[in-house]
């Protein structure tokens, strides 16, 4: 079982940082904004191979623009992109944005998990999905499970989409020294969710009677071979943010050290089949440097924690088409 923290914390305990769901009644599907009205200078690193991004170039060290606005996680697959557009009509209606004289330009990174099994596939997140979330974001810690960009997330689909389980979005965060790191994951892996301080499978692909959980990786180490899949249908998107002062150097390398956090909570991960990516923010609240070694340990501890977060708090799901998806309470 998971060690009980008493507070798992949320990244919204990150000075500077709201959180807002948006979640279609009509399927499971939604949307997550991640809102920095002041503004965060951020980085991202992108592990998968089917990755479906916007305005991720910018954020490169070497490229001109210093600070983002928001970041916005979409079900949808590459439809869900355009959730991204809603919320730089509101964040333009609120006055946020970069300052060019003529107007104030959002920036708004996203990313896209692919969640068109689950339910209708017309259905998915739009521009009016990605307004709604901002409208509702607050520094409250925010809802987990099947909400947002976890609504119609899945896991453990090595061996078939009917043997998978119910995927979702979570939260951790982390104070040390007075700084807070803290991460939000919407976890839509194909490989199963191990808890990193037992190394126990907890949630993923299941027997083939459905009742138990099967192991991705012992099975696959005795030979059992996986399903084809298509590219690109599943992938774990998150951010990870803290209050101390950043780079856009610093905040790259923050990205790339939370996805160390994914290695340890997800097997297989980085794969073909997935577009894992990850944003990491620094708002600076705190006014405080920090040691990058300690950064970057907190972040792959949040993102991990964050990760099992996501499939504790899923609830199981049964489609109209007749997919149903047990949540990790259903195996427990």
């Amino acid at each position: 079982m998971t060690p009980p923290y008493a507070d798992p914390g949320s990244i919204t305990r990150v000075a500077g940082i709201e959180v807002g769901h948006f979640t279609d009644p009509r399927r499971p599907t939604g949307c997550t904004a991640i809102l920095a009205r002041a503004g965060a200078v951020a980085g991202v690193d992108v592990r998968g191979a089917a990755p479906g991004t916007r305005e991720t170039d910018l954020l490169a060290p070497d490229n001109l623009v210093e600070q983002i606005h928001a970041i916005v996680l979409s079900g949808g697959s590459a439809f869900g992109l355009d959730a991204a557009s809603g919320a730089m009509r509101w964040l333009e209606e609120h006055s946020i944005g970069l300052d060019v004289g003529v107007a104030r330009v959002p920036i708004v990174p996203a990313a896209v998990l692919f969640d068109l099994m689950v339910g209708d596939p017309a259905i998915r997140p739009d521009a009016a999905a990605g307004y709604a979330a901002c409208a509702g974001a607050s520094a409250n810690d925010p809802e987990e499970g099947n909400v947002g960009a976890g609504a119609g997330a899945a896991v453990g689909k090595l061996f078939g989409m009917q043997r998978a389980m119910k995927g979702g979005i979570g939260t951790a965060s982390v104070t040390v020294g007075g700084v807070t790191v803290g991460a939000l994951i919407a976890c839509n892996a194909v490989g199963d969710v191990v808890d990193s301080d037992t190394a126990q499978v907890v949630a993923g692909a299941r027997t083939a009677d459905g009742l138990r959980l099967l192991d991705s990786r012992r099975a696959l180490l005795h030979g059992e071979l996986p399903q084809a899949l298509l590219p690109g249908t599943n992938t774990t998107i998150g951010v990870v943010a803290t209050d101390a002062l950043l780079t856009k150097a610093q905040a790259q390398r923050l990205a790339l050290a939370a996805h160390d956090g994914l290695a340890r909570s997800i097997f297989p991960a980085h794969t073909q089949l997935d577009g894992d990516t990850l944003f990491a923010l620094g708002t600076g609240a705190s006014g405080k440097q920090a040691s990058m070694l300690l950064l970057a340990a907190l972040a792959a501890e949040v993102t991990a924690r964050a990760t099992l977060r996501a499939v504790q708090a899923a609830r199981s799901v049964t489609t109209s088409e007749g997919l149903h998806l047990p949540s990790m309470a259903d195996l427990a």
